[in-house]
């Protein structure tokens, strides 16, 4: 028997997880993986627990929720030398981590996917102290997600985010940014907003980064130039269907280490969660944790 720690955040996705752990942990143990759990209490406690599970050296660590929970456990997990493998149950409102790497929604597919036991290397990205694993991101949009309140989002699911959304995108506004990334010369002016990704999915945006690999050591940067609200509109309908990229408000590269400042006040968006204020430094740690994945690279977010 393996021995797994399952880190589980009992308000995510309309409280699905509540529901179904007893399925949940019977499925692990008729797959030869010996759970315990640990209910999340309040922000930042996922961390503790993950820090605390890989101290204890157990076999796996499993993260059920959405993406902030995940995020708090990639934060325990990144700074350990020893790093057990992650498994993922996508029960929360979004899951963006779970649409880029294709682990399936429905609790008995993922739990399938951990009990397969077949591992695949991902890059780990980080700023200043803290580390992400999908998207970090900076400007007043990119605020809404940690902006939603938790027991809306259990009443009305993604429909939250769209109503949060509506509400600040009238209220949009460029702010003064400097970048200073390796290999390139450097960037100051207006912007919208900034993306740093290691994933290609970001919000419910599949084709934000649509070449983004979770492997390749780069993390690929989105700046949006400064525009008005119709031109803002319309690049978030062409990033729905992955055309935005040659829009001229929008540039994209890629690198490995990348420094923003700004004279502004300007908070960070870690993973879909409050990741602190710039100025900040971000790199990435190249295949630095072993997520549960499909053995055939065909599974999918379902």
């Amino acid at each position: 028997m393996k021995r797994a720690r399952l880190i589980y955040n009992p308000t995510s996705g309309r409280e699905e997880m509540k529901r179904r752990l007893p399925d949940i942990l019977q499925r692990l143990d008729q797959g030869g993986i010996e759970t315990t759990c640990h209910a999340t209490i309040g922000e930042g406690d996922a961390t503790l627990a993950a820090a605390d599970a890989a101290d204890r050296d157990y076999d796996m660590i499993i993260a059920a929720g959405g993406d902030g929970t995940l995020y708090e456990v990639i934060n325990g997990l990144a700074n350990k030398s020893k790093r057990p493998p992650l498994g993922i149950l996508p029960v929360g409102t979004t899951n963006d981590f779970a649409r880029a790497t294709g682990i399936p929604k429905h609790w008995e597919y993922a739990c399938d996917l951990i009990i397969g036991q077949y591992t695949r290397p991902i890059d780990v990205g980080r700023v200043n102290e803290r580390y992400f694993i999908n998207i970090a991101g900076g400007g007043s949009l990119t605020e809404l997600t940690y902006d939603v309140p938790s027991k809306l989002k259990t009443m009305i699911g993604q429909l939250a985010y769209y109503m949060k959304g509506l509400e600040k995108i009238v209220r949009i506004r460029p702010t003064e940014l400097r970048f200073e990334a390796d290999g390139m010369d450097e960037i100051h002016d207006e912007f919208m907003l900034f993306l740093i990704c290691n994933s290609n999915s970001v919000g419910g945006f599949e084709r934000l980064a649509p070449d983004s690999k979770l492997d390749d050591g780069l993390l690929d940067v989105l700046l949006i130039r400064k525009c008005n609200l119709a031109e803002f509109i319309r690049l978030a309908t062409l990033a729905l269907r992955g055309e935005h990229l040659n829009d001229p408000h929008v540039m994209h590269f890629r690198t490995n280490r990348i420094k923003v400042t700004t004279p502004d006040y300007v908070q960070l968006n870690l993973d879909g969660e409050y990741g602190g204020v710039l100025p900040g430094t971000f790199s990435v740690l190249p295949r630095h944790l072993n997520i549960f994945a499909d053995a055939t690279g065909v599974s999918t977010y379902r």
